[in-house]
């Protein structure tokens, strides 16, 4: 179980890091989604463009919780190899639960986009 739980927070932590990346080279020009016309984009009083800014926010928000995200799994390797009985404590429970909000908020966020 214990070799299951650091293989799936390898495999998190590893697509947390190639969304983050994909979104990197995704950038800002993308195609229109609904097959109608493309939304004209608001410009801020500062000039910047409201979606540009947005995405900026989430890319950094997304950097930030997959640092998070890989803190967590480091921690939970090292609750699980420390423990020499086959019983999880509600903490090392709580983490992966963690673990798992921390990856959804990611998907979302690049699904967003």
């Amino acid at each position: 179980m214990t070799l299951w739980i650091r293989r799936g927070a390898v495999v998190l932590v590893l697509l947390a890091g190639v969304s983050v990346y994909a979104l990197q080279q995704q950038g800002g020009g993308r195609g229109g989604r609904g097959g109608g016309a493309e939304e004209e984009d608001v410009v801020l009083p500062n000039g910047k463009s409201q979606k540009d800014e947005i995405l900026k926010a989430e890319h950094r928000q997304n950097i930030k919780d997959a640092a998070d995200l890989a803190e967590l799994a480091e921690q939970l390797k090292i609750d699980l190899e420390k423990n020499d009985r086959y019983v999880l404590s509600l903490a090392t429970l709580k983490k992966t639960d963690d673990i798992e909000k921390l990856a959804k908020r990611i998907r979302a966020r690049l699904r967003h986009n």
